[in-house]
């Protein structure tokens, strides 16, 4: 690891801290709900901006490498596959609409980045994450970690009692999802030809 550059340093950090999250949110710790949904909601968010992080100083200092290509997007979606998995264990009052909402969200990271390497090895093109990409990652960010903030950083009933902000990000999140999981779909069509 000690010859590694700074971002893939980062990445490899993003998966060490995968387990850790998983087993604050899920495991049955003798800790209090507060205590876990802040530690998680930290964890998660303080993981999520290293790869931003990664990502900045890779383009700004030529530290791009085959390896951060492939570690990078796999690192985010282990992240936010565990984070899926980890809410459906933990907060069962949100199960009935989330695993819908998770089902939606692993299916279009896995289609996406199937249709991504079918195209990069057809063509050798690779393709950049899109302004609709970028939101859709945003809003499942902002909805992890508002599942997770919601009754501590906001008392009142309409919160704590019918998750009002909760439903509402997944919501958002799962639009978002569904319409950039549309549009990767339309524009690269042409590389999952059946006929060949």
């Amino acid at each position: 690891m000690s010859k590694m550059n700074l971002p893939n340093k980062l990445t490899v950090f993003r998966i060490i801290m995968v387990p850790v999250f998983l087993l604050f949110l899920a495991a049955p710790l003798p800790l209090s709900d507060t205590y876990i949904r802040i530690v998680t909601a930290v964890v998660f968010a303080l993981t999520s901006l290293t790869d931003m992080v990664d990502g900045k100083i890779a383009r700004k200092y030529n530290l791009i490498t085959d390896f951060g290509k492939f570690m990078d997007p796999l690192a985010d979606k282990f992240l936010v596959f565990a984070a899926m998995l980890g809410i459906l264990v933990r907060f069962d009052y949100l199960r009935p609409v989330f695993v819908w909402a998770a089902a939606i969200v692993i299916f279009r990271e896995l289609a996406v980045t199937s249709i991504r390497l079918v195209a990069a090895g057809k063509s050798g093109l690779v393709i950049a994450a899109s302004w609709l990409g970028k939101v859709k990652t945003t809003t499942q960010m902002v909805c992890i970690v508002a599942i997770l903030l919601e009754p501590v950083i906001l008392p009142w009933k309409a919160f704590r009692e019918y998750h009002v902000l909760s439903y509402f990000t997944i919501a958002a999140m799962t639009v978002m999802t569904l319409w950039s999981g549309i549009d990767y779909l339309k524009k690269y069509w042409k590389f999952l030809d059946p006929e060949k």
